[in-house]
């Protein structure tokens, strides 16, 4: 009897008690940064500074450099690409704040570590991994800090719309950024016609999206990867950012040679490439009329 009372006791107790509910996930704006590798920095610092025209930060770094798309959004490249290596791509940063992401992960089981100094983006980040092993951050960064744009403006673009990662399966990068993160899909489309080969999703709070680029059945080849991890950059006129680009590149060069498309999502498209292959890609924000 004393044994069943305390049984009622505590089970009356625990149901008193108010349940604590997990951490809120804190606002997700956009994309703060990509950062990609390159075997050779100096060229890689003529095609990201000399042909898309974006500002690197100052002082100059010696492995690395911070190039300013605008007072939000860092493209950042480092040296060191061993010759072979595949994987160009490094990690992508969301806006976030770093403390309330770190809380809200961890009270989903989901690894993380303590925010700490971002020396190449500035501010603070955390970092974590998506389920097919892509290194992603949260970044919260002071836009007051050094390294602002001044004159000379040469930016083709000065936001990035979207980055591209591979994505094996698509339901396991849902529960992560749809599930967890709170991002949706807005588009998806293909090649040939009826088939699935990507997916945009939009973060929660902003109007930046990630694109999956779907490789289901095997992994991408080197040249498929340089492709599918890329950038894409916003322009107003897609025949502007062209004419920029062949103004700024020799006859000979691949990036000379580039021609615009019309993409399955029916917007005008120029892909250009850094020397190591990874595509950066020209987009315009509406539809072909």
């Amino acid at each position: 009897m004393k044994a069943f009372l305390a049984l009622v006791s505590a089970t009356l107790l625990a149901a008193s008690q108010p349940s604590i509910a997990p951490p809120a996930r804190p606002p997700v704006l956009g994309i703060a940064h990509v950062a990609i590798q390159t075997s050779d920095l100096a060229r890689a610092r003529e095609f990201y500074s000399g042909v898309l025209g974006f500002p690197e930060r100052l002082p100059r770094q010696p492995r690395a450099a911070i190039f300013l798309v605008n007072q939000r959004q860092r493209l950042i490249v480092r040296d060191g690409l061993p010759a072979d290596r595949d994987e160009r791509f490094i990690h992508v940063a969301f806006d976030a704040d770093v403390t309330a992401m770190r809380q809200f992960l961890l009270g989903r089981s989901i690894r993380t570590d303590d925010p700490r100094p971002d020396a190449d983006a500035g501010g603070r980040y955390i970092a974590t991994t998506d389920p097919d092993g892509h290194a992603v951050r949260f970044s919260w960064m002071d836009t007051k800090q050094p390294g602002t744009i001044g004159a000379g403006e040469r930016r083709i673009s000065r936001r990035i719309l979207h980055a591209g990662l591979t994505v094996k399966d698509a339901a396991a990068a849902d529960r992560f950024y749809k599930d967890t993160l709170g991002f949706s899909e807005i588009w998806r489309g293909g090649r040939p016609e009826g088939t699935t080969s990507w997916i945009n999703m939009r973060v929660p709070d902003g109007t930046d999206y990630l694109e999956y680029m779907l490789y289901p059945d095997a992994p991408p080849s080197r040249n498929q990867l340089g492709s599918a991890h890329h950038v894409a950059l916003l322009v107003s006129d897609i025949q502007q950012a062209l004419e920029a680009v062949r103004a700024r590149t020799k006859p000979g060069d691949r990036n000379h040679r580039a021609t615009p498309n019309i993409g399955v999502n029916n917007r005008w498209q120029l892909n250009v490439f850094d020397p190591d292959g990874t595509r950066v890609e020209f987009m315009e924000p509406w539809t072909v009329r």
